[in-house]
């Protein structure tokens, strides 16, 4: 289904499915994806529970925001559709990107359980060799010639969404982990490159109640490629 949601006076079209009746359970895709990537989540769940999957604005067939979204503007995206649809205190699934939202959503409003897949929301130290580069960088650019750097997720998005990824990425919550109470579950691909393990295991000491499962020769897409195995690990973990 598609609906307007209002947000800081700005009316987007956002595209979700709500099915099921029961607990809340709001599925929070990456960067880059949409909601047919937990639709198997939705699929099993949806027997038991009321589950919310849904394109976040800017991906998918959901519109772009109208200038470039914070977290804190997706956290309250979120809350406006659980006021709308009534979810109440809902069990969160979210990748990547989406566990940033999570966490914040977490938070800031009622929340039941986390589930958190390859999860982003810790800066990476600056190296040595990141230095190196942007210096490098800046000193081609006074030559004028500096190549086209940037990661592809950064290249293939709009100005809006460049907007939203460089708020993101700069948004560092891990001062916020201690203060997160929920029973959490963290699941990680042991050779994940975009989020690397170590901020699994971060996040698993800096959370209260969180516990962390390590799905091994994995990268982060690991939920994705053993649906299964994810699905009996949130089963017994639900």
């Amino acid at each position: 289904m598609d609906s307007m949601i209002t947000i800081h006076g700005e009316r987007l079209r956002i595209h979700y499915t709500l099915e099921g009746k029961g607990t809340p359970l709001i599925l929070l895709h990456g960067w880059g994806q949409n909601l047919e990537m937990m639709k198997f989540i939705a699929d099993y769940f949806q027997r038991r529970f009321q589950v919310l999957n849904l394109d976040l604005p800017g991906f998918g067939e959901s519109e772009e925001p109208y200038h470039a979204w914070s977290l804190d503007d997706y956290v309250l995206f979120i809350h406006e559709i659980c006021v709308k649809e009534n979810l109440q205190n809902p069990i969160l699934v979210a990748h990547s990107f989406g566990a940033r939202i999570a966490l914040l959503y977490a938070h800031k409003y009622q929340a039941d359980k986390l589930i958190l897949t390859g999860a982003a929301g810790i800066k990476k130290p600056k190296t040595f060799s990141y230095y190196a580069k942007v210096y490098s960088y800046k000193l081609l650019k006074k030559l004028r010639m500096a190549p086209h750097m940037g990661s592809e997720d950064y290249k293939a998005a709009s100005d809006v969404m460049k907007g939203v990824l460089i708020q993101s990425v700069e948004r560092d919550l891990s001062p916020l982990l201690p203060k997160i109470a929920n029973e959490t579950l963290l699941v990680w691909g042991e050779k994940d490159q975009a989020t690397p393990l170590w901020m699994g295991e971060t996040m698993e000491k800096a959370m209260p109640n969180a516990t962390l499962i390590v799905l091994e020769d994995e990268d982060h897409f690991a939920y994705f490629h053993q649906p299964k195995r994810f699905l009996a690990i949130l089963e017994y973990f639900i």
